[in-house]
């Protein structure tokens, strides 16, 4: 079995990050987990200096645009928020045991052409899912602060989205008609794939100064491998699709 690599510890750089459920089970019930879950995430976020830029809460993940002002920042949020909402959903669902599907899985984002690609495909996860008609009609994430202007204490605006317009409306309007067209299938797939197996999303120039950090950023380039059949065709797809 091949070794995993280690998370991304790149300070003022951006990770889209998925936590899940154990076997994709519920990690909420009703609407006050929700809540609480945020309360937890959002002193984590604050004690370890992250700011979060985009999330949605699903019904048994959640996804989150982060970035980490420390080295090793969101990885000792995550943590935080881990064990102290595991403790909570514990106690008031009488069950005992882990909520976690494993450790959480995040990729580094190329700020320049991918931000918004992230944000998007965060704040559209329950239109995707056929859970509402458009991303305003669900409660629990940042669209509604991001695209309408909705005070949320939880959202810290990335440089990027203050440079879409010179005022709060400006910038509302610019963000909201992002979401005039649907992302394209191969760009959900890419975000996905580089998540699951956290290699990093952006250009040529972006990966390799990702892999000159000191951790490979992309999949190895296709070719025979011990104990596989044929060519890594997923990494050829995922490759061709994110520019490498």
């Amino acid at each position: 079995m091949m070794a995993r690599l280690p998370r991304f510890s790149v300070a003022e750089q951006p990770q889209h990050v998925i936590q899940r459920g154990n076997n994709r089970s519920p990690i909420f019930l009703r609407p006050a987990d929700y809540r609480v879950f945020r309360t937890c995430l959002a002193d984590a976020v604050t004690r370890f200096a992250c700011e979060v830029h985009a999330y949605v809460f699903m019904t048994n993940h959640v996804h989150l645009l982060i970035t980490p002002r420390v080295p090793g920042g969101i990885g000792r949020a995550m943590q935080s928020v881990g064990r102290r909402y595991v403790r909570y959903f514990n106690d008031q669902h009488g069950r005992t045991g882990t909520l976690w599907e494993g450790r959480y899985r995040a990729t580094v984002i190329d700020t320049n052409r991918y931000l918004f690609t992230c944000s998007r495909y965060i704040e559209e996860n329950p239109v995707r899912a056929g859970m509402v008609t458009a991303p305003a009609y669900y409660a629990f994430s940042s669209y509604a602060a991001n695209a309408l202007g909705r005070s949320d204490s939880l959202v810290t605006p990335h440089s990027e989205y203050l440079n879409l317009g010179p005022t709060p409306l400006a910038r509302q309007t610019a963000y909201s008609g992002l979401f005039r067209s649907e992302l394209a299938p191969s760009e959900c797939d890419a975000i996905r794939y580089a998540t699951a197996h956290g290699w990093a999303i952006g250009d040529a120039p972006f990966l390799r100064a990702m892999n000159a950090a000191g951790r490979r950023a992309t999949a190895l380039p296709p070719g025979p491998r011990p104990g596989r059949r044929g060519p890594n065709l997923i990494g050829v797809r995922l490759q061709t699709e994110i520019g490498v």
